[in-house]
């Protein structure tokens, strides 16, 4: 199914002098940029209609809109990555088509056509590409979609609205990327077998966010989760997956199913594999981790997602004692990744899985 998608520039788009000054230090997630792209959704109407482009403003929504009552609302993450040459880059953004939909599925949502979401995305990096940072800057691309029927009944809305926001973000880290610590999570818990961890819903969210808060109170930067079955295995951190490196020069990361299955994470296992690298996809206890930090099996932890790409662990702190990997330092099978994925995501060197799309 395509759409086209009806363009309406904004009236009065940001001044080009406001615009570039709020370029200068971004930061993530609290500049926006001028249009935002919406599809709807009603039932009774046979499905998704009116697609546009259009001046960003408010909703305007009933207090008895479904979303605010029962969160059904999903969400995604992706990157526009400015070229060298001018033009613009997105990253493999028909596996977040894919894994919208499959979150859609899961929370009892209308499923929004692949290629909608493709041409969606397009359009907003299209229409607001001045917005786009230079350097290690790049247009942070929020869709997301919620549910807008007007109704108090527990059951699935009949009625949706999909749409994509933009956002400029500067460099996630300053100065290149610094050693994170991470609180080892007891009391909580993010996601059980037949639960919503494997998808992008904002509940998961919400729940996460009392751990990340005790994370911060120890003194750390991060949340990492244990399993909710024996509270033993690792799984993930608050917003990203997580890797395991070892003295052989393999590598290990927790098995999907409870946990989100990452874009940056699937692109690592890729990577890595493609170096020769073996990659195993299982469980990792907590005393393991600590066992091999120690004896000096393991090597490096990290931590990847879309916002930072990827974060080296320095320091795991927990009730029953805290460690370091390696010292503490940015380990170099994390930074040699890292900087394969960033040159792949802005064009500088050669894409071997096809995983970039050029906008323009």
């Amino acid at each position: 199914m395509s759409m086209k998608f009806d363009i309406q520039p904004a009236s009065n788009p940001t001044p080009e002098k406001d615009r570039v000054a709020k370029l200068v230090d971004p930061g993530f997630g609290r500049v926006f940029t001028d249009h935002m792209a919406i599809v709807r959704y009603n039932q009774a109407k046979g499905g998704w209609f009116e697609a546009r482009v259009e001046a960003r403003a408010n909703f305007q929504m009933d207090p008895a809109g479904a979303v605010l009552h029962y969160a059904q609302e999903i969400f995604e993450g992706l990157k526009a990555y400015k070229r060298d040459d001018g033009g613009v880059n997105l990253f493999r953004p028909d596996a977040n088509a894919r894994r919208f939909k499959d979150s859609a599925d899961r929370m009892a949502m209308a499923q929004l056509p692949e290629d909608v979401f493709i041409e969606a995305v397009e359009q907003v990096v299209r229409i607001d590409r001045a917005w786009m940072p230079g350097g290690e800057g790049s247009l942070y691309l929020r869709p997301f979609m919620i549910a807008s029927e007007t109704f108090l009944g527990v059951k699935p809305s009949s009625e949706y609205i999909f749409a994509v926001i933009a956002s400029p973000v500067g460099s996630y880290f300053k100065g290149g990327p610094a050693p994170v610590s991470i609180w080892v999570s007891e009391n909580y818990t993010r996601a059980a077998v037949g639960g919503t961890g494997a998808v992008k819903c904002g509940g998961n969210y919400a729940a996460s966010l009392r751990a990340q808060a005790e994370a911060i109170q120890h003194g750390c930067d991060q949340v990492v989760f244990l399993d909710a079955v024996e509270r033993r295995y690792i799984e993930e951190l608050g917003g990203m997956n997580v890797f395991f490196v070892f003295d052989d020069g393999s590598l290990s990361t927790p098995p999907l199913g409870t946990i989100l299955p990452g874009i940056t994470r699937d692109s690592i296992i890729a990577l890595a594999k493609d170096a020769g690298k073996t990659v195993r996809e299982e469980p990792y206890s907590l005393d393991q981790w600590r066992k091999d930090s120690a004896s000096g099996k393991l090597k490096e932890a990290f931590a990847c997602g879309t916002a930072a790409v990827i974060s080296p662990i320095g320091k795991v702190r927990s009730v029953s004692g805290d460690f370091e990997i390696s010292g503490g330092a940015a380990g170099p099978v994390a930074m040699g990744l890292r900087k394969q994925l960033v040159d792949i995501q802005y064009g500088r060197t050669n894409d071997p899985h096809n995983w970039i799309r050029k906008v323009f």
